[in-house]
């Protein structure tokens, strides 16, 4: 128990510093900032990335996913990306560990499309490469296009310890959620916005189960849920459901990015406590209905709060790298 008193404060002690460094750090990202140095970066990351979307959806949200989890466990330097021998890294520990293949393959061949033009070999780091796949899977799925900010360094390092400490779980309340993306230099608001990414997300069945079947151990928050979507629950999952079972966060338009995930909200057919939450507390209800009665509002905040999300824990100087493969470090 000590132990992990001290790994929580270790994750709180980096999580705060990674918000403190978002200021300096970010002064160096602009929109366009390969436009000399590597033109075609951007329009050869959408075209890959277009590509695997086609051949499996599971990229679309899975590189979200992606890029939120990096940027909030060691900021947004593509640490998540970093392959050990021995599977001591991100991708293998907590929430990580149910991170899309298909996503993180769709990035490594981006990175390798996006190497083997002409001039541009070591100067586009996987960090930037996965904001941009980011942004592109967004406006493939019927999101917003917009521009994003570039110039990220790659990390040297991972720390798979901490992962399970600066991640949101599943059974959140308004203010394990607040604090959490607080501590990251983002607002209720924002988190309300990326929480939009659900639109177009999954999880598996053990992520709420507890909420479908309360005989088995109970949830301490659990916000109240449609009796026919609950029905429609259990049948996606039964009590005997395997590991890979899973069901869309968004059952009204599950493949499109839109603000359904929003109205899903307002008639309690939130799949997660972390997701209905938002709604049942009187706090964030505003925002909600916002969200879900216009769709101009919820991307141009969800465009707005990506930008700051992309901002926390910018690598700079010799704390980072463009990295030649984004599975190791050089």
């Amino acid at each position: 128990m000590a132990d992990g008193k001290l790994l929580w404060r270790a994750a709180l002690v980096a999580v705060v510093a990674l918000a403190g460094m978002v200021g300096a750090a970010s002064a160096q990202l602009r929109q366009n900032y390969y436009g000399s140095s590597c033109p075609s970066a951007e329009s050869t990351v959408r075209s890959v990335i277009s590509q695997h979307v086609q051949q499996s959806f599971a990229v679309a949200p899975g590189t979200l996913r992606l890029f939120f989890h990096d940027c909030f466990v060691r900021g947004c330097d593509a640490s998540v990306m970093l392959m050990a021998s021995n599977g001591d890294d991100e991708s293998h520990s907590g929430a990580d560990a149910t991170l899309s293949p298909d996503a993180v393959e769709a990035i490594n061949k981006a990175k390798a499309a996006v190497e083997a033009l002409p001039g541009c070999a070591g100067k586009v780091s996987c960090a930037d490469i996965l904001a941009m796949a980011a942004r592109d899977v967004v406006s493939l799925t019927g999101g917003p296009s917009y521009g994003v900010e570039l110039g990220r360094l790659d990390g040297k390092t991972f720390n798979r310890a901490i992962v399970k400490h600066v991640l949101p779980g599943p059974g959140f309340d308004l203010n394990q959620l607040n604090n959490l993306f607080a501590s990251n230099g983002l607002t209720q608001f924002d988190m309300i916005a990326l929480s939009g990414a659900h639109t177009i997300g999954v999880t598996h069945c053990d992520k709420f189960v507890r909420r479908i079947y309360t005989f088995k151990q109970r949830l301490r928050y659990n916000p109240p849920m449609n009796l026919d979507f609950l029905r429609s629950l259990r049948k996606v999952c039964p009590m005997n459901y395997t590991p890979t079972s899973f069901a869309m966060l968004d059952v009204s338009t599950p493949k499109t990015f839109d603000n359904t995930y929003f109205d899903n909200l307002r008639y309690n057919k939130g799949v997660l406590a972390s997701d209905q939450v938002l709604f049942t507390d009187r706090r964030s209800r505003p925002t909600v209905e916002r969200f879900a009665a216009n769709a101009t509002a919820f991307n141009e905040a969800f465009v707005a709060a990506m930008a700051k999300l992309g901002r926390i824990g910018v690598k700079t100087g010799s704390n980072g790298e463009v990295r030649k493969v984004c599975t190791a470090v050089n």
